[in-house]
């Protein structure tokens, strides 16, 4: 309960009841009428006050300033076991739940991008962040709060982001379960990141906005319903929204819970979605792999193949279903998404034997899996060590690119390692490592995020960290040749050149 609920509470109360010059109450039964009065304004004040200002109390939440610097969250879930935790590390990139985290806008030649930051070194104080690359001169400008979340420091509440029509950054912070709210933020100003308004509180998860130019966004998201349950929802002005759409609930006899994790992407009027299935609910044995799709802004929702599909999805064998893990008892984490040349969905994915970090679960692989105009293939990449080693997948014609952590090290069974680059030029079916991007590194990289229409020098974004100990967290961003830039930790100036960074097979190549 509010304070201003409180107040109004006790305004009521003493409006009701007689008090004497002592200080003493007694009930004056004359007052009854106005005790009755005061009760009934009181209750219409209160409802008017839940309207109009949900959750007040977390209003502004110390948004709208600038920070000096480009610092990321660390973080850990404290499920440990032999290995170390379930995950952790430097997790300012994080989830693959939630996308997109960077867009390229062609009209001002700027990259905006959001993430987890936080406010020192030494802290753990959850800051989400949007911060500008500009292009044309190669800086970037100090980044700015768009939310404060009070003293959170789970990066379960992190960003993404999303530009409308005309160039209005919108912010989706996200909320963790019914216990934090998620919000809603809009720039003041077109392709500007200095000052933002919020538009709305939500119970909104994991949310990953898509705009479609004359028609609106459509939000999917996840609610705790007994489970991680899929939803969706559209506006044409981002300001009103519709109910929340329930997608995907899938149930066997006798299960009590639904659940589900999703990545998506979008191609034309084409919203694309992938999601596995948690049995019962447990998100310890997520499995399966599905694809469902909307070509009509939401209105109907169908297969690959076009078959259309009664929404929600409640049925564990639905035509929906790219591939049974579940019968072989395998884990499936999904990484992210895209479309080839020809339009076919794309999904990264990383599975394994169990939940835990360590070699016991093992074998872990690397996958793709790929519709190639008749079925479903899915085809090895390489070995991971984590579950919660995270990269992006890109397909040009021709040549389709990973860019993940998947060599284990410098801390090796914890979240993340060392960047490679891994291309096919066979639909996926075979894969080589043409590159390892970072090297000598002193704390794991992880949670690479591809930039939406990404332009060189910044096509993909990531945050270190050490997964075994509380670490200084620092951003980086690259390009498909594999250079490497660091945001600057601490900026003096108000636009600042990012550091190249040269790992040890580079400057032995420049010396010879």
């Amino acid at each position: 309960m509010r304070v201003n609920q409180i107040f109004l509470i006790a305004a009521a109360f003493f409006c009701s009841h007689g008090f004497s010059a002592a200080g003493t109450t007694s009930m004056n039964f004359q007052r009854i009428p106005s005790f009755f009065l005061c009760l009934i304004v009181s209750l219409i004040l209160l409802q008017a006050v839940a309207e109009a200002e949900p959750f007040r109390s977390l209003d502004d939440l110390g948004g709208n300033r600038k920070i000096d610097g480009y610092r990321g969250i660390w973080f850990t879930l404290g499920q440990f076991s032999k290995y170390g935790d379930k995950f952790s590390g430097g997790l300012a990139t994080n989830t693959a739940n939630r996308s997109p985290l960077a867009i390229y806008v062609p009209k001002v030649d700027k990259t905006f991008f959001v993430y987890g930051g936080t406010t020192g070194e030494n802290e753990k104080h959850l800051l989400c962040m949007i911060g500008c690359f500009d292009h044309a001169s190669g800086t970037l400008g100090k980044p700015t709060v768009v939310c404060d979340k009070n003293g959170v420091n789970d990066p379960h509440d992190n960003p993404c982001l999303c530009v409308d029509g005309e160039g209005y950054l919108w912010v989706f912070v996200a909320g963790r379960g019914t216990i934090r709210p998620g919000f809603k933020y809009k720039s003041v100003k077109p392709y500007d990141i200095d000052s933002f308004e919020r538009i709305s509180v939500d119970e909104m998860c994991y949310p990953q906005p898509k705009f479609l130019e004359g028609k609106g966004f459509l939000n999917l998201f996840t609610k705790y319903r007994g489970g991680r349950q899929l939803y969706f929802q559209t506006s044409s002005d981002g300001a009103k929204w519709s109910e929340d759409h329930l997608l995907a609930a899938m149930k066997r006899k006798g299960d009590k819970n639904a659940g589900h994790y999703q990545i998506s992407d979008m191609q034309g009027e084409r919203i694309g979605v992938f999601f596995n299935w948690h049995p019962n609910g447990n998100v310890d044995f997520r499995t399966n792999i599905y694809y469902i799709q909307t070509t009509d802004f939401g209105k109907t929702w169908t297969d690959i193949r076009g078959n259309r599909l009664s929404i929600p999805v409640t049925d564990v064998d639905s035509s929906s279903l790219v591939e049974d893990f579940f019968s072989r008892k395998i884990n499936v984490y999904l990484k992210d998404m895209t479309f080839d040349e020809h339009g076919n969905p794309i999904a990264l994915f990383v599975s394994g034997t169990g939940h835990e970090p360590g070699p016991e679960a093992e074998p872990r692989e690397w996958g793709v899996v790929h519709w190639n105009g008749d079925s479903w293939k899915t085809n090895r990449i390489t070995n991971s060590d984590h579950n919660y080693d995270s990269g992006s997948i890109g397909a040009a014609p021709g040549k389709w690119c990973v860019i993940a952590p998947t060599e284990n090290r410098p801390q090796p069974w914890g979240a993340g390692g060392e960047l490679v680059r891994w291309e096919s030029s066979d639909e996926g079916r075979t894969w080589s490592q043409t590159k390892q991007i970072t090297i000598g590194s002193p704390r794991n990289h992880n949670y690479v995020r591809k930039v939406v229409n990404g332009k060189s020098p910044f096509q993909y974004f990531w945050a270190d960290g050490d997964p075994d100990r509380f670490s200084k967290s620092e951003l980086y961003f690259g390009d498909i040749e594999g250079n490497v830039r660091r945001l600057p930790y601490t900026m003096i100036r108000d636009a600042q050149l990012p550091e190249k960074v040269l790992f040890k097979d580079s400057v032995e190549s420049k010396r010879k």
